[in-house]
């Protein structure tokens, strides 16, 4: 035998698309208007990395880009893919102040931007000191900007690509914390590429398969749940600038895509539309949820249309992609995320560490080659969130007898009333089956006498109504008494955040407001 190891490179994943398949269609703008075969899509993209590199960006240097979703996003994401920069997401919805931040922890080098977001580069900019150039992708936010276009002059041939190992990054992605500044996930190019492996397997996705790309990709939804195992098996992706209702029935019905993924929040605003009882899903192959724990009656709605709806579960440092449930069990396990992707195992522990038994709560832990590498310049976050082997995911989830998996929500969602624990999402779903209800929500408040009570926000339905007493009867008859919350406040809407999850923080805070305003 040889005593030389071969050593693991990275793919350059346009390049070996554009030689397998060329001319299969590999991108289209939502509005038909822009076609991008494997081929077509490599050579910008080629383009793309010769222009950065044009600025002296190399290996480990961090791009920014602040943009919605469009296609010179995705070609970024792919030239620092080829030339091996960072990708450093910026989540739009943030503030100026919170992305100075993000941008000082990251220190990109420089910051490509779209032009309904120029006045907050130009706040950006006095304070964004690594940065050398700022990019416009279309209309500059100031004259000395380079333009993207500037990269048509360049070679649409392979650029020089260095020595790249699958432990190299390839994005940073912020996740949103409780306290203090966004952690940025690093993931590695072994990351995404396992999270593609475990996807195409697990999920049985095809050339002849499409999705929409609704969510923002800024988020970890955006790239990973479709777009990049697509891309790895030759599929198609349908490019949307976010999710829009009637385009997404447009999209279903025309039967310009089989694969559909979306949070909770965008199910219940299709269900809600019209057009819900009309639309044509017989040619949709996988409708799945993820983001958050979706109500029981959301996906009845689905099954009672022959749709084979799922449950989801993904965060960014796990990449993405996690879990699968057969056909069969769709309605048979309701509410159950199955079980975890080819080559993912898990485990579900009590506080200290031991294995809990089936159908005990505890919290979940993955592990797998598609976990995150660890926080970028956080070295005490790492250590918190990988031991010894094990991706700590902070959510509480239990395994049956039969080994199904099923997601109970956030660890810090999760409130103790009277010594019980007490599962947001089980009252919530069982909110959503009251007629009158549109959406729900429920956080847990301090309280003197049980330690913590439930507070309920609920939206109604267009022309129906229902009060407190209404709905305090109906969920008596369905839970515990402990379970119940201690006020339920009617609301006009829910915050959401960026991918359409509804924001807990806030409603938390604006419970604990208005209870401080009572004392």
């Amino acid at each position: 035998m040889s005593d030389v190891v071969p050593s693991a490179f990275v793919t350059d994943w346009l390049e070996k698309r554009a030689q397998l398949t060329p001319e299969r269609v590999a991108i289209e703008d939502v509005t038909g208007e822009t076609v991008l075969t494997y081929r077509d899509w490599n050579r910008r993209v080629n383009r793309t990395a010769h222009f950065l590199q044009r600025l002296g960006v190399q290996k480990g240097d961090r791009v920014s880009v602040y943009a919605s979703n469009c296609i010179e996003y995705l070609e970024v994401l792919f030239a620092c893919g080829k030339m091996g920069a960072i990708l450093h997401n910026l989540n739009w919805r943030l503030t100026v102040h919170e992305l100075r931040g993000i941008i000082d922890d990251a220190g990109p080098r420089v910051l490509i931007y779209s032009s309904e977001w120029r006045e907050q580069v130009n706040e950006l900019r006095p304070h964004a000191q690594s940065v050398t150039h700022f990019i416009a992708m279309d209309a500059r936010a100031h004259p000395d900007d380079l333009a993207l276009n500037d990269r048509e002059a360049m070679s649409e041939n392979p650029p020089e690509r260095p020595d790249l190992k699958p432990d190299d990054p390839w994005a940073i992605f912020y996740t949103g914390g409780t306290t203090g500044l966004p952690k940025g996930a690093v993931l590695t190019h072994a990351n995404m590429t396992w999270n593609c492996i475990n996807t195409v397997v697990s999920w049985g996705l095809t050339q002849d398969d499409a999705a929409p790309l609704q969510l923002p990709l800024f988020h970890i939804g955006g790239p990973n749940i479709f777009m990049l195992p697509l891309v790895h098996v030759g599929g198609r992706t349908v490019l949307c600038k976010g999710f829009d209702v009637e385009q997404t029935f447009d999209l279903i019905d025309s039967g310009r895509i089989n694969l559909y993924v979306g949070v909770p929040t965008m199910y219940i605003m299709m269900q809600q539309h019209p057009r819900w009882a009309q639309a044509d899903f017989s040619r949709m192959k996988l409708v799945i949820s993820g983001g958050a724990p979706c109500p029981t009656p959301v996906m009845q709605a689905f099954w009672d249309r022959g749709v084979d709806f799922k449950l989801g579960y993904g965060l960014t440092e796990a990449t993405g992609n996690n879990f699968w449930l057969p056909e069969a069990d769709v309605r048979r396990k309701p509410g159950s995320v199955g079980f975890p992707l080819f080559h993912i195992d898990m485990k579900i522990v009590r506080p200290d560490g031991t294995e809990c038994a089936p159908d005990e709560a505890g919290e979940l832990l993955i592990r797998g080659p598609h976990v995150f590498a660890g926080y970028w310049q956080k070295p005490e976050e790492t250590r918190q969130a990988l031991r010894n082997g094990w991706l700590y995911t902070g959510d509480l989830a239990r395994r049956d007898a039969e080994g199904y998996f099923t997601i109970i929500g956030r660890s810090k969602e999760m409130f103790i009333s009277g010594g019980e624990n007490v599962y947001p999402a089980e009252i919530e779903s069982v909110l959503h089956g009251h007629p009158a209800v549109a959406e729900a929500a429920v956080v847990g408040v301090p309280d003197a006498k049980w330690g913590e009570v439930g507070e309920a926000f609920v939206v109604l339905q267009e022309g129906e109504t229902a009060d407190e007493a209404s709905l305090r009867e109906y969920l008596s008859e369905r839970l515990a008494k402990y379970k119940i919350p201690q006020r339920i406040r009617f609301v006009s809407e829910l915050p959401k955040t960026a991918i359409g999850k509804i924001d807990k923080k806030q409603l938390r805070q604006m419970a604990m407001n208005d209870g401080q305003d009572e004392m």
